[in-house]
């Protein structure tokens, strides 16, 4: 009889420490404090105190401190994006600064600096990186957004920084701003040779920023209207990944009708790589004037220094892509999709697909966090956040499950990744709260050995 008591009291300990830790827990965490499920990945969702967080893309990224960094955007026409910084030993978050703040624009009553839609590069003890808006008109019939008519007392937005942040003193500096008023969607550095790249929203306009001479040169655009073009005419989605090939300084990225570009630093000039480009019939049918896709454009891509080569993926169909400079050639090496997507044999529901993609610390594992349907609809948030990888030197894919909460959640919508040197792997995502869309910082154990 005691057996039984003391069994049941232990089972009903369980359940109740079950409940009690919520989703919003920001406690420290490790891969060795979570019981492993086949086809499940326990994840743990932080609360970062911000309710205007509505987005985040590429700004997640664990620093030489140990800190995960990570920026939530804000379509707020008067409070604009908010960088953080986990500790996750302690598990305490510190929020780092208000971008607008940060960028020198506190009191100007203009459009805000609404995201970091950027990567973060560390060189020589600093974090840089660029900021985009975040507040938009409601979008065109066609799909089509652009940035939001100021309210009354409000100036318009007044363009996207080059900033950097340094990881000791914590002081930000202001580097260059975007002209135009244009946000920088896309962004890369080169750190050997101290250049910062961009290309802005929405017009196209490929920027490079020498820290040296401090001189910012403007290419103009890149890809015809850019994505204020006129749909079915002049627009065309544009780039989101820079890639810079550290060994001779050029810098690659895409255009929505599949030509890949290249900026020569030796010669200052930017063209078009003649022998290859991204317009595959494996890639579905696509039309660049339109808005709703990535186009032709990869989404996501990063340098391979040990074969030469940048790694991509195509944004709609989820294909992973081979492109060698040297050889100009694009291969296509399989579908880097869930397994319930590769079966059905359909696209993910966003169709621009995710960029959460990066590299691994083992230099040969591929990561993915891409989605999964999880019932019939048309609705993004209605599906489930895979991690799916693939290794470069055994070319082998792996499906490794779909990220839920201790709470049973299935948090949605993962467009960054920052893989952890702690066996843990961070992102930013969704999750719904009493009617509530909420996002924040989320974290999981990385399964790969």
């Amino acid at each position: 009889m005691k057996k039984r008591l003391v069994v049941a009291s232990f089972i009903v300990s369980v359940v109740i420490l079950f409940f009690a830790v919520g989703c919003k827990t920001s406690g420290p965490q490790n891969a060795q404090q979570i019981a492993a499920t086949p086809g499940i990945l326990r994840a743990h969702f932080y609360d970062s105190g911000f309710s205007l967080a509505d987005d985040n893309y590429n700004a997640c990224f664990q620093a030489s401190d140990g800190k995960v960094y990570y920026v939530l955007a804000s379509g707020s026409p008067e409070t604009g994006a908010q960088m953080y910084a986990l500790d996750p030993t302690t598990g305490k978050i510190q929020h780092v600064a208000d971008l607008t703040e940060a960028a020198g624009e506190k009191g100007l009553h203009a459009i805000p600096q609404g995201k970091g839609h950027s990567i973060f590069v560390e060189s020589q003890g600093k974090l840089y990186f660029a900021t985009h808006v975040g507040y938009y008109n409601p979008s065109s019939a066609k799909g089509q957004e652009l940035i939001g008519t100021p309210p009354p007392g409000y100036k318009p937005y007044p363009g996207g920084h080059f900033l950097s942040y340094d990881l000791q003193s914590g002081k930000f500096d202001n580097l260059a701003k975007a002209p135009a008023g244009e946000g920088i969607l896309a962004f890369a550095m080169d750190t050997q040779r101290k250049r910062l790249y961009g290309l802005t929203w929405p017009s196209g306009l490929f920027l490079r920023y020498d820290m040296q001479t401090h001189q910012l040169r403007n290419f103009g655009p890149v890809s015809a209207g850019g994505e204020k073009g006129v749909p079915g005419s002049t627009f065309r989605v544009l780039c989101r990944s820079l890639v810079v090939d550290p060994q001779d300084g050029s810098v690659y990225f895409t255009t929505a009708g599949g030509r890949i570009l290249q900026y020569h630093y030796n010669t200052d000039s930017l063209e078009t790589v003649r022998g290859c480009n991204l317009r595959k019939d494996v890639f579905g049918c696509i039309e660049p004037s339109q808005p709703g896709t990535m186009g032709y454009n990869w989404r996501q891509a990063f340098w391979y220094s040990p074969q030469r080569v940048i790694y991509a993926q195509n944004g709609r169909s989820g294909y992973l892509l081979r492109f060698d400079p040297q050889e100009e050639k694009v291969e296509v090496l399989t579908r880097l999709v869930s397994d319930a997507t590769r079966a059905s044999g359909m696209f993910d529901r966003f169709a621009y697909g995710y960029l959460g993609f990066a590299l691994g610390p083992d230099g040969r594992s591929i990561y993915s966090l891409t989605g999964a349907p999880s019932k019939a609809s048309v609705d993004p948030s209605d599906e489930n956040i895979h991690l799916v990888t693939y290794d470069i030197l055994s070319r082998k894919r792996v499906d490794w499950g779909v990220l839920q909460l201790q709470n049973g959640q299935r948090p949605f919508f993962a467009e960054s990744i920052a893989i952890g040197r702690n066996g843990m792997i961070y992102t930013v995502s969704k999750v719904r709260e009493k009617g509530h869309v909420r996002v924040d910082l989320l974290s999981f154990p990385n399964p790969v050995h």
